[in-house]
């Protein structure tokens, strides 16, 4: 029993350490908005987006997902982590060289042909930052995991300040404030956590090389088909619209995230009750309970950030971005079904079905890019904002389907969809831009808030007394361990992919 406690008190421990590194590195999305709206024109802005998500591209190409081994195996005790970490630096050297040999090729893509060598540094420092970043996670240095996250937020913050208002260097600046921002992080984590002494070219075990690239390998398309649905779109709004609206369309695409943000509050605090309520035979019943709960709260949010999509895009943005909140409303959508999607892709991970994971991305990633052609060309970047949505729902509708050989997850569809009918006829009066429209967004979100009332007030009594409880036993614990075990690690880990 006391060592259940102990269990208890150290997720709850570490998922709130977890915490201070994921929600920093994304408050600061928040915080940067209103210094590149004014430093950039919009066209300046939807190129630097291109290069940003390029990036995001290439890294798990260039390091051929190695990345997910990293964790995998690192926590492994049966791995030495000098083999680990060896391998992780050869791939991304290996990677890296490879994509030089394209240079020709990138230089004749118009829009980034002249940030070439930026993107380049762009791509390795990111595989390696993110190299270090997972390695000294999986040793178990969660505070310095966490830390890392804090000095990223507020170096890039600081670089971006210097970069673009007093340097001027616009793109470019936007792009350095990353780069040496991740250079930074890659070295002082290298340092820190003296991963030197875990590069050991001689005597490398190849064995276990090959079974971390086996591993990583097949993750590879999964990653590209998300990449499809979330950004393919800026790049084809960027073609038939110009850079100018895909920066707006980027901007816009910012806002959605804050509903991220709030479900992430959600999921971590439900994770709480999952350590004593998500036992054998419960998890059907459990998975159901917080799904309508959480897709209550999903909703309210959306709700929420539609009415008020004007409003954030004007405190948050120069004038010559404003317009960019008519994209808001169908991106908040598509967003609310991103975790939606994800929720339900948790049970692919119990069960281990990472075929039908990879199925299912990729019929959201067909529908995305045939909807795009289809519906760019003549509704702009709002019909890539519509297209994302459908995407998504297509995802979710099929994982629903077939995840019901695995776990019946007992979905209130009447109000699930009753949720849905009101935040689509929201999103389209708030586009429409009807006269008196805040009169019908008000009503439109008082009636979410009243259809969800009652899901709303049971998470708030099923999670408070649990985690006031938790931060009690917490605070009479004392000082908390500088580090956590590798046990310990891979309970979080499961805990956090359970939802």
């Amino acid at each position: 029993m006391a060592k259940a406690k102990n269990k208890y008190k150290s997720l709850l421990e570490n998922t709130a350490i977890f915490a201070i590194g994921t929600f920093s590195s994304k408050f600061l999305v928040y915080l940067l908005l209103p210094i590149y709206t004014i430093a950039m024109a919009t066209g300046e802005f939807g190129t630097a987006d291109i290069l940003v998500q390029t990036t995001n591209l290439l890294v798990p190409l260039v390091t051929i997902g190695i990345i997910n081994s990293i964790i995998r195996f690192g926590l492994d005790k049966s791995y030495r982590k000098s083999d680990v970490f060896t391998t992780g630096l050869i791939c991304v050297g290996i990677g890296f060289a490879f994509i030089l040999l394209f240079i020709p090729l990138v230089l004749s893509i118009d829009k980034i042909s002249n940030y070439t060598l930026i993107l380049y540094l762009s791509v390795l420092m990111s595989s390696l930052r993110q190299l270090c970043n997972q390695f000294v996670r999986a040793k178990g240095y969660i505070k310095l995991y966490a830390f890392d996250g804090f000095f990223a937020t507020v170096t890039t913050c600081l670089l971006t300040i210097l970069f673009l208002l007093v340097f001027k260097l616009g793109i470019t600046g936007y792009m350095l404030a990353i780069i040496v921002t991740d250079f930074l992080s890659s070295t002082g984590l290298f340092i820190i956590a003296s991963l030197y002494k875990h590069i050991k070219f001689k005597g490398l075990n190849l064995s276990v090389s090959k079974s971390m690239i086996k591993y990583a390998l097949p993750l590879i398309p999964t990653t590209t088909m998300w990449w499809i649905i979330n950004v393919s779109d800026r790049y084809l709004v960027t073609y038939f619209c110009g850079s100018d609206t895909n920066g707006l369309y980027a901007l816009a695409s910012k806002i959605p995230s804050i509903v991220v943000l709030i479900s992430t509050v959600f999921i971590e605090a439900w994770q709480v009750s999952a350590v004593t309520e998500s036992q054998k035979g419960k998890q059907d019943k459990f998975f159901s309970t917080v799904f309508n709960a959480y897709s209550s709260i999903v909703f309210l949010a959306a709700s929420g950030i539609t009415m008020f999509c004007k409003l954030l895009i004007y405190i948050m943005s120069s004038s010559s971005y404003h317009s960019a909140w008519e994209y808001i409303p169908f991106l908040v959508i598509a967003t609310s079904f991103n975790c939606f999607v994800t929720f339900v892709g948790s049970i692919y991970i119990v069960e281990k079905k990472s075929v039908m994971s990879f199925l299912t991305t990729l019929l959201g990633a067909v529908t995305n890019i045939v909807l795009n052609l289809i519906l760019i060309p003549i509704f702009g970047a709002n019909g890539a904002a519509f297209a994302t949505f459908v995407s998504y729902f297509a995802v979710y509708a099929a994982r629903m389907i077939d995840t019901k050989k695995y776990m019946k997850l007992n979905v209130n569809k009447g109000k699930f969809y009753f949720n849905l009918f009101v935040l689509l006829l929201q999103a389209i009066l708030m586009i429409l831009n009807t006269e008196h429209w805040w009169v019908f967004q008000i009503i439109l979100f008082v009636i979410i808030v009243i259809a969800n009332m009652k899901f709303i007030i049971m998470t708030v009594q099923k999670i408070m007394p649990k985690v006031k409880g938790a931060f009690n036993k917490l605070r009479r614990k004392g000082k908390h361990k500088k580090e956590i075990t590798k046990t310990e690690v891979a309970e979080i880990e499961e805990n956090s992919t359970v939802l």
